[in-house]
């Protein structure tokens, strides 16, 4: 899955950045100055399903009828990342932008913190910032087979991550990470270059779930 560069001196680099983890440095946190976008993709029955599900009716309603939902666009820097940056624009996105993103980003709780803690950082403008976001999400092709559905099954991460560098052309198996909560699927972190083409992307690539199996629960039925 990963792929080291291929002199000594630039593996030993990329394994330092990948133990060393991302780093934010909010201090210096400047709107626009960062390398890439990471799409992160949430795959919804999982949310739902733990302790801060209850909060989202917007997605975690009776009908629950969300597979993979957006949870954010990350502005990235190849070893930091950048969060809540000071804007001039305001903090809080009007209901009416949220309601234009219900079916790919359900829920004002949800629209709103992703403002705040990434979207300030992408140097845009709200309205500019979530056409990104849907642009970036009608981008990727989501695998047949994570239709959402009532069956649970059991994948391994990294078929997970074939399955969608297979139905996207030009996405790499070093651009995607597939991550986990526990022995379940949580999410799919896929990196965009500012004009969101596909990118290799180490560091994040590193962060995929290391298990042989996880769980993609299915969405609960209504009672």
């Amino acid at each position: 899955m990963y792929r080291f560069l291929s002199t000594a001196v630039s593996a030993f680099a990329a394994a330092w950045l990948v133990l060393a983890g991302p780093v934010s440095a909010s201090a210096r946190d400047t709107a626009g100055d960062f390398d890439f976008y990471v799409l992160s993709l949430s795959w919804a029955p999982t949310y739902c399903a733990g302790r801060g599900g209850y909060r989202n009716k917007a997605e975690c309603g009776p009908s629950r009828p969300y597979g993979f939902v957006v949870h954010g666009l990350w502005p990235q820097g190849v070893t930091s990342y950048p969060e809540a940056c000071p804007t001039r624009f305001p903090m809080r996105v009007p209901s009416s932008i949220g309601r234009d993103l219900e079916d790919i980003m359900p829920g004002m709780s949800l629209v709103g913190h992703e403002w705040r803690k990434h979207g300030t950082c992408s140097g845009l403008d709200q309205a500019s910032y979530f056409r990104l976001v849907r642009k970036a999400r009608e981008s990727i092709t989501i695998p047949a087979e994570f239709t959402p559905g009532p069956t649970r099954r059991r994948f391994d991460p990294h078929k997970i991550e074939a399955a969608f560098v297979n139905s996207n052309a030009g996405l790499r198996r070093d651009g995607i990470a597939v991550t986990c909560r526990g022995d379940q699927i949580e999410e799919v972190h896929i990196c965009l270059t500012k004009s969101l083409q596909f990118r290799s992307c180490p560091t994040i690539d590193a962060t995929g779930c290391h298990r042989t199996g996880i769980a993609v629960p299915g969405i609960a039925q209504p009672n």
